[in-house]
């Protein structure tokens, strides 16, 4: 099986596609990241409304799960995501 295992299906945006390499490529060995979205759009050369499709799109295909992050004052900071293992 490839790297990616089941991201080449038909049904799945190419957004989302995009968007998940870019943050296996962000992620540590636990396939932990938390990039900010403004700054996936920016290198990935995309708007920041489709990023947060692609993040959408991911989370309802299961390959990703987001945990939402807070400052201490209580004002949000970037989302931490995980990356679900390819079968």
């Amino acid at each position: 099986m490839s790297f990616f295992g089941n991201l080449y299906r038909e049904d799945l945006p190419s957004r989302a596609k995009i968007v998940y390499m870019y943050l296996k490529d962000r992620s540590n060995k636990d396939g932990e990241c938390w990039p900010a979205v403004k700054t996936i759009a920016k290198d990935t050369s995309m708007s920041i409304s489709t990023v947060k499709r692609a993040i959408a799109d991911l989370i309802r295909y299961g390959l990703l799960s987001k945990e939402y992050r807070y400052r201490e004052n209580g004002s949000h900071t970037s989302n931490r995501y995980f990356l679900k293992e390819q079968k």
